[in-house]
């Protein structure tokens, strides 16, 4: 077994562990908005802070072994695969996106959420559709 399958074998598992709660924050986000009661917004508030701080180390960790994967692969690959250069744009949105449910978190934490529930539906979905782009770039490698 190679390294490059090692580091990348990693960087897959650790995505995918970051995606199942970036999926499932905004929609803890989207219950909260929509209750009153301070029970309920209670228990959201702690489901949400232990998730989010659950699933960081998971994309520093993605982060880790993709600069690895890249390292490996080298400078001329680098240069080369265009590809590449537009998934880092998109995987850049995506640590933008959970950065921004560290300030939400912070909104709820505080009792100053001013969004619907609608705004955290739409949020909910936006890394569904960044995640898809990343797959089609990282297996079809249009601009090799």
């Amino acid at each position: 077994m190679t390294t490059l399958l090692i580091y990348k074998s990693l960087h897959i598992f650790f995505m995918v562990a970051w995606f199942a709660g970036i999926f499932y924050l905004p929609r803890l986000f989207v219950y909260h908005a929509m209750t009153d009661n301070k029970e309920s917004q209670e228990m959201l508030k702690t489901m949400e802070r232990k998730l989010l701080y659950f699933i960081t180390p998971f994309a520093v960790l993605t982060l880790v072994f993709g600069l690895l994967l890249i390292f490996e692969y080298g400078r001329e690959w680098f240069k080369a695969n265009t590809w590449l250069h537009y998934k880092l744009l998109l995987v850049i949105t995506l640590y933008l996106y959970h950065a921004f449910c560290f300030k939400l978190l912070a909104d709820f934490k505080h009792d100053r959420n001013k969004r619907s529930n609608k705004f955290y539906r739409i949020i909910n979905e936006l890394p569904v559709l960044v995640l898809l782009a990343i797959i089609f770039l990282a297996v079809m490698k249009p601009y090799s």
